[in-house]
């Protein structure tokens, strides 16, 4: 079964469970949530993932709290299938929530949410208010435990910082495995390869190139300041990267068929690799597998890639 099926069959399930009142029987049958919702446990779950390191010695998304600033959902507990408000803030070192930000590609915070298995990925732009709080509709597609990732500037800060949680979301849980690697996907109609040669610990180029139909791409539309936008995740620490292409694209411009990236892999292993772009005025995300060694393997796409969809890999969002 694909991950796009996969992820559809669960939400259906859900969604029938929770129209006969069983939904969160099954949720807690399969995937345990306990019935307090207290900060000290959001604190908790993402300290559990800092490995017993300080944050400063983690690679981006694996902690709750770094350089002093803490990630701090308004709860970590939510339905599958029903929209709902995902609300946070990010404290700083004085205690207090975040209100002033530095724009890193045209947002003040980018907001990464995804199932542990890799699956359901999206990438959006909550909107802040006066207190420091953040906030955004969403809709949580499956049960399960899923990561969010806030990446963000405070002002005055002259980096990145991007800290992670887990949330649970009570619902039917299908575990959804990870594609199989693959130099060409498909999302309605558009078709991606990649190619390069990652080597785990350099720097490395990858590639991407959009056709659809079979012709070249060649009026890609910027998306935050850029063609494209890179994230990607280890598989089994969802260790995060994010990733911009060298060239800014301003408003007006047009670009492609290629997106070109520079990313340097920390370490061996596999990682899901997700790829943003706009054409038409409407954003797609390309997912790919690949694993990376310490010697490189390169990646050769294919010289005709198919000319149609592939529902196994489509992902399309909105602009936000």
């Amino acid at each position: 079964m694909s991950r796009a099926a996969a992820l559809r069959l669960g939400a259906f399930a859900g969604a029938l469970a929770l129209a006969f009142g069983a939904a969160y029987g099954i949720g807690t049958a399969v995937d345990p949530i306990a019935a307090a919702d207290t900060p000290s446990q959001s604190q908790e779950m993402g300290m559990s993932d800092m490995g017993g390191h300080d944050a400063g010695g983690q690679l981006p998304g694996l902690a709750v709290s770094d350089a002093g600033y803490t990630f701090s959902p308004a709860t970590t507990f939510f339905t599958a299938g029903t929209k709902t408000a995902l609300r946070f803030t990010i404290t700083g070192p004085d205690g207090k929530p975040v209100t002033q930000y530095t724009k890193t590609h045209e947002k003040d915070l980018h907001l990464i949410v995804v199932r542990r298995d890799l699956s359901g990925f999206h990438h959006v732009h909550p909107t802040l208010a006066a207190d420091g709080t953040w906030s955004i509709p969403f809709t949580f597609t499956a049960g399960g435990t899923w990561r969010m990732y806030a990446d963000f500037q405070p002002a005055g800060l002259d980096k990145n910082i991007t800290l992670g949680t887990d949330v649970n979301v009570s619902g039917l849980y299908i575990p959804v495995p990870l594609n199989d690697p693959a130099a060409v996907t498909s999302i309605h109609g558009y078709d991606v390869t990649l190619a390069g040669t990652p080597v785990a610990g350099k720097e490395s180029q990858l590639t991407f190139k959009i056709t659809k139909n079979g012709k070249p791409v060649t009026d890609l539309e910027p998306y935050l300041g850029a063609f494209g936008h890179l994230v990607s995740l280890r598989s089994g620490d969802l260790a995060y990267l994010h990733n911009h292409p060298a060239q800014h694209a301003e408003p007006g411009m047009k670009g492609g068929p290629s997106i070109d990236f520079m990313t340097t892999f920390p370490t061996a292993g596999t990682y899901s690799l997700f790829l943003d772009f706009q054409h038409a005025g409407a954003v797609h995300t390309a997912e790919f597998t690949v694993k990376v060694s310490s010697t490189g393997t390169t990646i050769v796409p294919p010289t005709a890639v198919p000319n149609h969809e592939e529902e196994a890999h489509e992902h399309e969002q909105p602009v936000r």
